[in-house]
């Protein structure tokens, strides 16, 4: 479970780069890598997505800050 969630997180770190690059400077890295490929570029925007889901579903049982206790 520990390599799928490292793969979900660097997933959802791409995914934030990605929208972060566009809002600031309307630059989709993921069309400028993948964009003479469509259908791989929709299966990459398809695996963030699940990979968001994944780690929002799994945070509270991995989160070491959020398992800590309160000061």
């Amino acid at each position: 479970m520990k390599a799928l969630h490292i793969v979900a997180y660097i997933l959802v770190i791409v995914g934030a780069l990605n929208w972060g690059l566009v809002g600031a400077f309307e630059f989709n890295l993921v069309s400028a890598l993948l964009g003479s490929v469509p259908a791989i570029e929709r299966i990459v925007y398809v695996l963030v997505g699940l990979a968001a889901i994944y780690e929002v579903a799994t945070h509270k049982k991995v989160c070491r800050t959020c398992d800590a206790p309160a000061a």
